[in-house]
């Protein structure tokens, strides 16, 4: 029965991006007979966002502007969700464009599957030669290991999607997003919902194009909080890790290892150059066949680093995690808390 859906967005320091993106949520085509409210959990910004999004809501009676002291991501839609007042909470965030019918397509597929949270597929956009490689590596096995949540024509069930569309009844009973985590809150959270019982369900009818970081440095940062906080769920859980998280950080633990044996043992240093030139062979392969599928070789230039940063990065992440979660039994550094668009960009 028709009711009132909730979308909910977290956000900081969104000044010039911001306008666009409330505008885009306002414009969402909801089902006959549904009420739209927007909320939009401000983390404290410093640069003019909270301002803007005032105004808006001074001219839009649906839209409210929830503060988030906490700044992350967990801690803003958490904030949003206890002051929705809507049946379906659609979460939908900065840094992403949406088709018209997003909202839509969100509520037909809940009610089409009966699923507990559905989403569109992990589908990215760039607008410079480098934000368009990082792109393409997002879609690539070799840097997903083969995630289903990636794979853009997928239809069914998936242990995580991107963003999410629940029934509010969803979070009275799982509980809402993990506060403690700055990374990987989404996969944590569908954890827990698979584990009551229910269901994840991708559908490539559910529209966005997400837009990844814009430079080496804070696409490693990223991913290196990515494997450092995925560390964290595993230990929360007690999950067995899947091999597409061992492999990173142990790949990155064998060069540590033969590194330092060869100091004192030349051999591993041959050792070293050959695992070194196994990556490289197949990071240049990868490379190559992403090109090819993307109709185009000029990014091929820098796709083999950007796949060493997806890699690398999630692997020395993954490693300082087991270090400080598993051996140390210590809190999160706080170089893993950071907010990695910069300090005059968003909390995600």
């Amino acid at each position: 029965m028709p009711g009132r859906i909730s979308i909910i967005s977290p956000c900081r320091n969104e000044r010039d991006y911001i306008r666009g993106f409330v505008e885009s949520l306002l414009a969402q085509e909801v089902p006959p007979g549904w009420e739209l409210e927007v909320l939009i959990a401000d983390g404290m910004s410093d640069d003019g966002t909270r301002a803007i999004l005032d105004e808006f809501a001074g001219g839009n009676p649906g839209l409210r502007v929830v503060s988030n002291p906490g700044r992350i991501v967990s801690c803003g839609l958490n904030a949003a969700i206890r002051e929705a007042s809507g049946d379906v909470i659609v979460r939908m965030d900065a840094h992403t464009t949406y088709a018209s019918d997003y909202v839509r397509s969100c509520l037909e597929t809940l009610e089409r599957t009966g699923a507990d949270n559905v989403g569109g597929p992990w589908r990215a956009s760039g607008e410079s030669r480098l934000q368009s490689a990082i792109a393409l590596v997002s879609h690539s096995p070799f840097a997903t290991g083969g995630a289903r949540s990636h794979r853009l024509e997928h239809e069914g069930e998936v242990d995580t999607v991107y963003l999410g569309c629940w029934r509010k009844e969803v979070f009275e009973r799982v509980g809402l997003f993990d506060e403690e985590l700055v990374r990987n809150q989404d996969d944590e959270l569908n954890l827990r919902i698979t584990r009551s019982g229910g269901r994840i369900w991708q559908s490539p009818t559910i529209r966005s194009c997400y837009y990844p970081r814009s430079s080496l440095a804070s696409l490693f940062a990223q991913y290196k909080q990515y494997g450092y906080w995925k560390v964290r769920v595993i230990q929360k859980h007690k999950l067995p890790a899947s091999i597409r998280h061992l492999v990173p950080g142990g790949f990155v633990l064998t060069l540590l290892g033969l590194a330092v044996l060869g100091l004192f043992w030349s051999p591993a240093l041959v050792l070293l150059a050959l695992a070194i030139g196994a990556y490289a062979v197949a990071d240049l392969a990868a490379s190559v066949h992403t090109c090819w599928m993307a109709g185009s070789f000029r990014y091929l230039a820098v796709l083999p680093i950007v796949f060493a940063a997806y890699h690398f990065g999630y692997g020395y992440g993954f490693l300082r995690g087991v270090i400080d979660f598993l051996l140390l039994r210590r809190g999160s550094a706080a170089s893993f808390s950071a907010i990695t668009r910069g300090s005059s960009r968003g909390a995600t």
